[in-house]
């Protein structure tokens, strides 16, 4: 009968820890945050030192992290076929607008960023793989949630505080609840100086297999308001290609009718 390996479990806890704690520790700081020895605690920072997977600072004699795990994090989401199809929406609605494509998916109140590919305009949205953006600020997390029911969208939206993050940002839930049902009516989210000022975004979401997923294009807001039919034609058209309606669903009415020094533009999307 398979056991638990304490080693193992030692190990992803101590990740972790670097994880929440987000700087460099020492071997007493890690044995007090983990509640072990000092003595285990050093075994286990030495042998992932020698692994490649921490590093020691010369002097301070504390540990963080190297890039090898998150090589081989990259390395493994990349022959994830979801991965995979997340990647390929987002090169075909940046190939189609300029924009930079995103693909997210909602988890506990919060939308994770599975895939993006970086516009062509000097001026672009920028993101990573594994950023989490506040849901209430979100195109792609108000596309998401336009899939299921009231209710749920309604308990997704409670999950977490509603924080005034941009000038734009909505804060009362009556009034999401509002834009999310839109968005399920018309099959299509916007969202503008919400979760960054100067930056918009539209979606659209389905599922890939049983997952939900949304894609979405974000840019500056003046550009994306002048661009808003193109880049609604380009979700639906890769919305065509990537997603199928859930099984006993009916699909949402459709709307109507890299350079050099460039800037960039961050924020939620």
């Amino acid at each position: 009968m398979p056991t638990i390996v304490p080693a193992a479990t030692r190990t992803m806890l101590l990740l972790e820890v670097f994880a929440r704690e987000r700087r460099e520790l020492s071997n007493s700081d890690l044995a007090r945050l983990m509640d072990l020895p000092e003595s285990s605690c050093s075994d286990l920072l030495y042998t992932l030192h020698d692994m490649g997977y921490l590093l020691r600072t010369a002097r301070s004699k504390r540990f963080y992290p190297t890039a090898r795990l998150l090589d081989i994090a990259k390395e493994i989401s990349a022959s994830d076929p979801l991965f995979a199809v997340a990647t390929e929406a987002c090169e075909l609605l940046r190939d189609k607008t300029g924009e930079t494509g995103l693909c997210g998916h909602v988890v506990s109140g919060v939308v994770h960023v599975l895939a993006f590919a970086e516009g062509t305009h000097p001026l672009r949205y920028v993101s990573n793989v594994g950023n989490k953006i506040a849901l209430h600020v979100s195109a792609l997390g108000k596309a998401e949630l336009a899939l299921g029911t009231p209710e749920e969208a309604a308990r997704q939206l409670r999950l977490k505080t509603l924080k005034q993050v941009a000038p734009g940002s909505i804060t009362d839930l009556a009034v999401l609840e509002r834009q999310v049902a839109e968005a399920r009516e018309q099959g299509w989210s916007w969202v503008e100086n919400e979760g960054f000022d100067g930056l918009a975004a539209m979606a659209v979401a389905g599922y890939v297999g049983d997952q939900p997923l949304a894609i979405s294009v974000a840019g500056p807001t003046q550009r994306l308001q002048a661009n808003k039919e193109t880049c609604l034609q380009a979700l639906k058209e890769v919305q065509a290609l990537v997603f199928h309606p859930r099984e006993g669903s009916t699909p949402p009415r459709a709307a109507g009718a890299r350079r050099s020094t460039p800037s960039k533009v961050t924020g939620p999307a």
